[in-house]
């Protein structure tokens, strides 16, 4: 459901309604005390604009004026934000944080990269074992229970779009920084990721 968006004729006609009855409260548009309330409706049209977008503005996916208040609950901006993220990979962050629940599978860890804007590939590894290998296989040492690659396109490139940047946003920004930094800060301790780009 949408909020209201009265205008300022509609604020107008509300207040004629509410003044008294009575031949000192004329309802005429011409008369002195129309023109003052019709002076005052245009502040009440702009505050109701601004209530309405800030239903906008609360969601994290949609945020711009709160974004820094979304990025300060969440420990962001960090490190693996970059030098100068766009509002977008921002967004993206803080989404990405807020939705993160937690956990170790292959899908979870998927999911966390889409957050983020990235399109990954998850392959884990174990070690050789008698009767599983075929001629041909490397043979895998025991760390090799713990590795796994993390593959994705060589560049993600985030392309600006119109109504969700912000002036100075580059028109579009590329790399895979901000996927290994964040992989990094959420993989088990244990683990040992491996990073390849195709």
């Amino acid at each position: 459901m949408l909020a209201p968006n009265f205008k300022a004729a509609d604020f107008l006609a509300a207040m004629q309604a509410l003044l008294p009855r009575g031949r000192v409260w004329p309802r005429d548009l011409d008369t002195v005390q129309a023109k003052v309330i019709a002076g005052l409706a245009p502040s009440y049209e702009r505050q109701t604009a601004r209530a309405n977008y800030l239903l906008v503005d609360a969601y994290p996916a949609t945020t711009y004026e709160l974004l820094p208040e979304w990025e300060a609950t969440l420990g962001l901006p960090d490190p693996c934000a970059g030098a100068a993220p766009t509002i977008q990979q921002r967004r993206a962050q803080v989404v990405a944080r807020l939705t993160n629940v937690g956990g170790a599978s292959i899908p979870y860890l998927i999911g966390f990269a889409a957050s983020l804007g990235y399109t990954v590939t998850i392959t884990q590894y174990t070690q050789a074992r008698s009767g599983m290998l075929k001629a041909g296989q490397p043979c895998c040492g025991y760390d090799w229970n713990f590795a796994w690659k993390i593959t994705a396109p060589l560049n993600t490139v985030v392309r600006a779009v119109a109504g969700a940047m912000a002036a100075g946003d580059p028109l579009a920004a590329w790399g895979n920084k901000v996927l290994e930094c964040e992989f990094r800060a959420i993989m088990p301790a244990h683990t040992i990721p491996i990073f390849a780009y195709a």
